[in-house]
């Protein structure tokens, strides 16, 4: 079994509690699995019960152990959101398990265990019950890297970056110029697009608002990272 915190604060750590947010409209529950500390998530539509799994990072069994507990049945797409094998080394174990499709983003999907059978591109939509999460291409951290955004039904956005956005900065990246595109994406496609009280759940760690990040854009552009 698996415990599941329903006081929610953003913070959980490997072979810990999940957590569980209430939104209007959705569930989000967030677990931390592996030695990397990724965050795994469920997303779960209140009206219909269908739900995503984003990330099959790390630790199949406890992965397949809290889908069991809290969405039976009801995963419809398991979304990787990008190559690198920390986000991945669970996916092809639960997706055996659950025996449902997978997807992830065309330039990313070639290195994936499991070969996605829906390619995402900027703009697309995923269709979960009645929510619908769209999907942003972010270039940089990797060139296939992709955050979903879900508006609950309160309007307030929901943002599961992967590895691209996180509190504090961008995600890593490896030329000046792969810097320079992430961080460009990110401002133009996250923080000119979405009000500050949007809820940002990076792929390792806390989660953080785009408010509590918009006024460092400036001196992550300085420092390079």
């Amino acid at each position: 079994m698996v415990t599941v915190d329903r006081l929610y604060t953003g913070h959980v750590t490997a072979g810990a509690a999940a957590q569980q947010r209430d939104v209007p409209g959705a569930r989000i529950v967030k677990m931390s699995v592996g030695p990397m500390d990724n965050n795994t998530y469920l997303v779960q539509s209140t009206a219909t019960g269908a739900a995503v799994l984003l990330d099959a990072a790390n630790d199949a069994a406890r992965i397949i152990d809290l889908i069991g507990q809290e969405t039976p049945g009801q995963i419809e797409l398991i979304v990787t959101t990008h190559q690198h094998p920390d986000h991945w080394q669970a996916l092809a174990e639960v997706t055996t398990s659950l025996d449902v499709p997978t997807a992830a983003h065309p330039l990313d999907a070639g290195t994936l265990p499991v070969h996605p059978e829906h390619l995402l591109a900027d703009g697309d939509t995923i269709q979960v019950g009645d929510l619908v999460l769209e999907v942003i291409h972010l270039r940089g951290h990797t060139p296939g890297s992709v955050a979903l955004a879900l508006i609950d039904g309160a309007g307030r956005t929901h943002l599961f970056t992967g590895d691209s956005l996180f509190p504090g900065g961008v995600g890593k990246t490896h030329s000046p110029a792969d810097f320079d595109t992430l961080l460009t994406d990110v401002t133009t496609k996250l923080f000119d697009r979405y009000p500050d009280d949007t809820v940002v759940y990076p792929g390792h760690g806390d989660d953080t608002t785009l408010g509590d990040e918009r006024p460092h854009l400036d001196e992550w552009r300085d420092r390079g990272w």
